[in-house]
C-alpha cells in the first residue's frame, strides 16, 4: 500500500521515512481508518476498551518496532513517532494504550531488565499475548516521584514484599503484569518489579467518571504484602535514575501523540467547515474560520518540526532530558490551543461526540498533564538554560 503524507503534514515530514517505514505506516493508517475510527466514539462514550484491537495492533508491528528482540525491520525514532501520531490522530486513548504497553511496560524491561528477562517478556508483550502496565504514580506522589515514592519493597530471602498504592495506572484493569516501582526500605533506592496481577494482595480498581481518555482503563492499585521473587526484580534498576531513563524514551513519543491529537481535531474541523452552511455558503469560505484553521495548521507544523528533530537526535544518541522536555511542553501546549480552535470552528456542535472534535478536545487535557506536566518540563528546560534548579 502506498504512503502519502497527510494534508496536515504541510511540509511533508513523512517523506523523510524509509520505504519500509512508509509501507508499514500506510498499512497502519488503512487499518485505523477502516476498523478503529468507525467504532471508537462509541467505546469512548461507554468508557470501554475495544479488546479486539490488541492482536491487529501487534500484527501490524505497533507493539514491537522499538525492540531488538522483536522489530520486524530496522526503523527510526522518527518512524516510531509517526506511529504514535497516526494512532492519536484517530484516538488518543488508543495511542495511550500503545504507549503504555510498548513504551512504559516493555521499555522498563528493555532498559532495566536482564537478558533473560528481556528474552522472556519482550516477545510476549510485543505479540499482545501479555498486556502490561506501568505503576509509578501514587495517590500522593506524581511529579515528585523521585523523592516522594511511598510504595515499599522489603527483601525477604529470595523474595521481595511490596506494600503501597498506585494511581492513574493505564491498562491496569486488564493487564497481566504491572511494572511496580517501589523504594527499597534497606537502601532507600527505587527498584522495579515485574508483578503478575494474579499475585495475592494485588488489587486494581477502575477509576470511574473520567472526562478525558475515557477508553483508557486507569486503575487504583493496592499492594498488600505482595510477594515477588527476586527473579522478577528488574536486575538493572537500582535507583530512580534508571526509572527516569525509561521515561526519557517515552516522553518524546507523548509529544508525537499530542501532535496527532491536534491533527485529529484539525482534520475534523476542516471537514466540518467544508460541510456546514451558514449565510448561504460553507463556513470554510468565511475569513474568520480560515484564520482559525491556518493558526491550527501553524501550531501543528511547528510542533511536528520539533518532534521530528528530537527523534532524529534520539537516533543519533544526542537527545537529552531537556530536549524531550521542551518538545513535550511545547507540543502539548500547542495541542491544547489547537483543539480549542477546532471546537470553536464547530460552534455548538463542537461539544457533542457526533463530530469527533469534542473527543479530541477532552482527551487533550490528559495528554497535557501525563508523563510530565508542562510546569515540570518547563523547569527541566529552565535548569538547562540557567544552570539552576528551581523545582522547589
Amino acid at each position: 500500500m502506498s504512503y502519502e503524507p497527510l494534508a496536515s503534514d504541510f511540509y511533508a515530514y513523512g517523506s523523510l521515512l524509509a520505504d519500509p517505514e512508509k509501507e508499514a505506516l500506510a498499512n497502519l493508517r488503512a487499518w485505523l481508518e477502516s476498523e478503529v475510527k468507525p467504532v471508537v466514539t462509541e467505546y469512548w462514550d461507554r468508557a470501554e476498551f475495544p479488546m479486539q484491537i490488541v492482536k491487529p495492533l501487534a500484527d501490524l508491528g505497533a507493539l514491537s518496532y522499538a525492540w531488538d528482540e522483536t522489530k520486524p525491520f530496522e526503523n527510526s525514532a522518527v518512524f516510531r513517532g509517526f506511529v504514535q501520531l497516526e494512532l492519536a490522530r484517530v484516538d488518543a486513548s488508543v495511542a495511550t494504550f500503545v504507549g503504555v504497553q510498548n513504551g512504559l511496560a516493555t521499555g522498563s524491561i528493555s532498559v532495566c531488565g536482564s537478558k533473560e528477562q528481556r528474552d522472556e517478556w519482550i516477545p510476549r508483550l510485543a505479540s499482545g499475548e501479555t498486556i502490561g502496565a506501568f505503576g509509578l504514580t501514587e495517590p500522593l506522589s506524581g511529579s515528585d516521584s523521585s523523592q516522594g515514592l511511598r510504595t515499599t519493597a522489603k527483601r525477604d530471602g529470595d523474595n521481595w514484599v511490596l506494600n503501597g498504592s498506585k494511581r492513574w495506572i493505564g491498562n491496569a484493569t486488564f493487564s497481566d503484569i504491572t511494572i511496580i516501582w517501589a523504594k527499597d526500605v534497606d537502601d532507600s533506592q527505587v527498584k522495579g518489579f515485574i508483578v503478575p496481577t494474579s499475585t495475592p494482595g494485588y488489587t486494581a480498581t477502575k477509576i470511574e467518571r473520567k472526562t478525558s481518555l475515557r477508553i483508557v482503563q486507569n486503575a487504583d492499585i493496592t499492594l498488600e504484602n505482595v510477594v515477588v521473587p527476586e527473579a522478577l526484580r528488574l536486575q538493572n534498576a537500582d535507583s530512580f535514575r534508571d526509572t527516569a531513563s525509561v521515561l526519557r524514551l517515552t516522553r518524546a513519543e507523548v509529544a508525537w501523540a499530542a501532535v496527532g491529537t491536534a491533527i485529529g481535531a484539525y482534520e475534523a474541523a476542516v471537514a466540518y467547515a467544508g460541510d456546514r452552511v451558514q449565510f448561504g455558503t460553507t463556513i470554510g469560505s468565511h475569513q474568520l474560520i480560515q484564520d482559525l484553521l491556518v493558526k491550527s495548521l501553524g501550531n501543528i507544523t511547528a510542533s511536528l518540526g520539533m518532534v521530528v528533530r528530537v527523534s532524529e537526535m534520539l537516533d543519533r544518541g544526542e537527545q537529552r532530558d531537556e530536549h524531550s522536555a521542551l518538545a513535550k511542553a511545547y507540543a502539548t501546549a500547542r495541542m491544547r490551543e489547537t483543539v480549542s480552535w477546532a471546537r470553536e470552528v464547530c460552534g455548538g456542535n463542537g461539544i457533542v461526540l457526533d463530530y469527533d472534535v469534542a473527543r479530541f478536545f477532552a482527551d487533550a487535557e490528559a495528554l497535557y498533564s501525563y508523563e510530565g506536566t508542562r510546569e515540570m518540563n518547563t523547569l527541566i528546560v529552565g535548569r538547562k538554560i540557567t544552570g539552576r534548579a528551581a523545582f522547589v
